[in-house]
């Protein structure tokens, strides 16, 4: 039996669901009951029936699953795949924010810690994050961590102030693209269109044909028959499954290594030992779950 069989074995023999984002590794996705992107990821995790939670991505993550299934067991198999735009945004930075900003709610970007989301007012992702904001009555509106996503945001929503916090915060990943990639892409491929996602600088982006999350390529890039894709390059498997007749294209250095820690070695593991549990405390997930559920029910 190949580790893949034991794995979906072990899966049904302990009443487990496994979920992964988009940016895994392909033979992690193809192991995945669910594949998706942060908000998908988010929604699945509330609505599952099963016991188990196993979830394959960063830690931010799991935490999310955990908040919104509290009496769940929820197992990350690499507890130590953090995410660098998560570390940006502490909860005293938000405290302090909301101090200096009177009134102004806090709008934080699902990569961030549960004790960061504990204090603010809703959850985003970069699938939802301007219709999450013109849902709020607010005019000024605290946005975090990510200042290319606010950015975006603030394009697509000019009647709101977006203040972004901190001012400068990114994903490593996503800022390796240039606009001179973008360039040098349109010459290698004339005929291709190219899609960015909003973690991506505001110069990158609109140099872009198209901007959006995971969840918007795959929903839209079925639409020409060749691509240039700039985002964590995991994204090219499920598109390439979904649009088999399409021409992907990604950058090399489109590789966050906090995503690709998981393997299959790994999730066998997970299975058979029940490692390693996801825990936040009480105080933390029961005000991060206000925020998490407040972006639920907006996206709906």
């Amino acid at each position: 039996m190949t580790c893949g069989q034991e794995i979906r074995r072990l899966a049904a023999e302990k009443g487990a669901l496994i979920l992964a984002h988009n940016y895994q590794p392909p033979e992690i996705q193809d192991l995945a009951d669910i594949t998706g992107d942060s908000l998908e990821l988010a929604r699945r995790a509330k609505e599952a029936k099963e016991s188990t939670l196993v979830v394959c991505g960063v830690y931010f993550m799991a935490e999310t699953a955990k908040i919104l299934s509290p009496e769940k067991t929820v197992l990350i198999p690499r507890p130590e795949a953090g995410c660098p735009l998560a570390d940006q945004l502490t909860p005293e930075s938000v405290r302090a924010a909301k101090a200096k900003h009177p009134g102004a709610p806090f709008v934080v970007y699902v990569n961030s810690t549960a004790a960061t989301k504990a204090e603010c007012d809703i959850t985003c992702t970069s699938a939802n994050a301007a219709d999450v904001v013109r849902a709020l009555p607010e005019d000024t509106v605290l946005f975090g961590p990510d200042a290319n996503l606010a950015a975006y945001v603030q394009r697509l929503v000019p009647e709101k102030k977006i203040i972004p916090v901190p001012h400068n915060g990114g994903c490593p990943t996503h800022h390796q693209f240039s606009v001179r990639d973008i360039e040098n892409a349109r010459r290698e491929y004339p005929d291709a269109a190219i899609v960015c996602h909003p973690e991506c600088s505001s110069e990158v982006q609109l140099a872009s044909d198209m901007v959006g999350s995971t969840g918007y390529m795959l929903r839209n890039c079925g639409t020409k028959k060749e691509w240039v894709i700039l985002t964590e390059k995991g994204i090219i498997h499920p598109l390439q499954k979904k649009y088999p007749d399409t021409l992907f294209h990604a950058m090399d250095m489109a590789v966050c290594p906090n995503m690709k820690l998981i393997t299959e070695e790994d999730l066998y593991v997970t299975l058979r030992d029940g490692v390693v549990p996801v825990q936040v405390p009480d105080i933390i997930a029961d005000r991060a779950r206000v925020a998490i559920e407040r972006m639920i029910k907006v996206s709906k």
